[in-house]
Formats: C-alpha cells, structure tokens, sequence
C-alpha cells in the first residue's frame, strides 16, 4: 500500500428531508476497497460525492474531501471537468443507461479521449482499439451501438471508457449486479487484473460479498449512511458484528432451500453497536 489516492473526513450529505450519509470517514491507498450494505444505506451516494455528481437540493459537507490531494469541496465546474474521467473515472451499474444510444462505441470512447487529450486522428484510433482489446472485446464491437450489444460487452464497454485516461482511482458502483454468476466473476476479474497492470485504486460498490472477499483487500460495512464495520475482505466470512455477520449468512444457497434466512433485529442501534464492537 502506498499514499492515500482519497481521504474522506466526516463526510455528510443533506437533503431536505433527511441526511444520507452521515460523518463517514475512510482512506483509499494502492488497494480495492469495498463499499458494502443493503440498498439505502449510503453507497451509491459517497461515490457521487467524490465524482461531484450530487444534485441540489443534496448538499456535500466534509472536514476533508480530497482525491490525489485535490479538495473536492473547492473545485468549480471546470475543475471538475479537467478531474473526472481523467484523475478519477467512475463505472456505472447498468450500461443501458449510462451509454448514449445513438452513438457508436468508437464514437463514445473517442469523445472521452477528446475532452482530457489532443491527439490526431491515428492515435485516438489506436488508443481506442487498444482499449477495447484491453477488456476482452473484438474491434468489430466499434462500429455497433449500445443497443446491439450484451450486458457483458456493454460492461466492458464502459470499463474501456473509464480506463482510456489511465486514472489513478477507479469506482466501480455495482458493476456486475446486472450480469449473471459467470459474468460477474469475470468483469471482477478484469477490473482486478486493470487495477494490478495499472497500479490503480479501485473503491468496490457490491452488494456480493463473496466476490468482495475474493477480489478486494478491504471492505467498509454502511447501515442508514454511517459506517458500522471495517475489516480486511478475507475476513468477511468470520465477521463478529451483528450487521456484517448477518448480510453474509443472509445469501441464499443450495444448503438452505426451505429454510428462513437470518434477518436483522432493526430494534437494535447498530451505529452505537459499532462503536462498542471496535
């Protein structure tokens, strides 16, 4: 592990009606983390806070917001630009949406170039065919649109698209919950080998713990916004806190067909149960 690519202290993020996350602290070094919990619990949105991605009326706040040193909570719209896609690139959870349909693939991976390089025509053309060979796909696939493609090549679509700029931070939020088992295992498996080649920090999104164990140093438990739990990934499956042993043991399988899964007694104040388990 090496310096800290992000630093995040005290992180807050406000609507008007309720507050999403609440005083999250974490350091992301040369390393995978993982962000994991149930859906609401605040994942999706630490992730948009560091791509500078939250709407009004959402209000960021944070003793320290920094991504390779850079204080997110400064920068203007063309800070922000010149960051994104470059320093830090995001994958998103489903490429139907986050594909534009009506153009090309090589017409969207040439536009990322575009906007952090100036290169002539030759070059753009071979780093984008580079990058689609990078992640396992045939340079056919360029002259298709997103519509024409799988779920599987629209995922790695969207990973060449965030790996072009070569950033030193990676997020990738739930980028396999769209694909089935093989799938997933091999878009991790792709995102893990990207990460070692390029010597690039990855922060994980997933609900599935067990590809988490197997792919990720760290992992980051959230419950209603705040963080629970924290421990090495290997470890997951020996977790002692309620909330962390509960999702793990909550995964149905062939050994408990018929039988009721382990639920969570939300009685219990399990951000004050954090603090005590620590």
């Amino acid at each position: 592990m090496t310096e800290n690519r992000l630093s995040v202290q005290g992180l807050n993020i406000d609507y008007p009606t309720a507050r999403v996350v609440n005083n999250l602290s974490f350091t992301l070094g040369n390393e995978r983390l993982a962000l994991v919990g149930e859906s609401g619990s605040g994942k999706s949105m630490t992730a948009r806070a560091l791509m500078g991605l939250v709407r009004k009326p959402g209000i960021v706040s944070a003793e320290k917001l920094e991504v390779l040193g850079r204080n997110l909570l400064t920068l203007n719209q063309r800070g922000w630009r010149s960051l994104r896609g470059n320093d830090i690139a995001m994958v998103l959870q489903d490429p139907r949406y986050a594909l534009n349909p009506v153009q090309t693939i090589q017409a969207q991976l040439e536009e990322a170039l575009t906007l952090h390089q100036r290169l002539n025509r030759r070059i753009r053309l071979e780093k984008v065919q580079d990058a689609i060979a990078a992640v396992g796909l045939d340079l056919p696939v360029l002259s298709r649109y997103p519509g024409e493609l799988s779920g599987g090549m629209g995922q790695r679509v969207m990973i060449a698209i965030a790996l072009l700029n070569n950033p030193q931070v990676l997020i990738a939020d739930e980028p396999t919950s769209a694909l089935d088992s093989r799938l997933r295992h091999q878009i991790l498996e792709l995102l893990v080998e990207q990460c070692e080649q390029r010597k690039m920090a990855m922060l994980l999104i997933s609900h599935d713990l067990p590809l988490v164990a197997e792919h990720c140093h760290r992992v980051l438990v959230m419950y209603r916004g705040s963080r629970v739990d924290e421990m090495p990934a290997r470890e997951l499956p020996q977790a002692t806190h309620p909330y962390t042993r509960t999702l793990w043991t909550c995964r149905p399988d062939a050994t408990t067909y018929g039988q009721m899964l382990p639920t969570l007694d939300r009685t219990q104040n399990l951000t004050e149960a954090a603090s005590e388990h620590r």
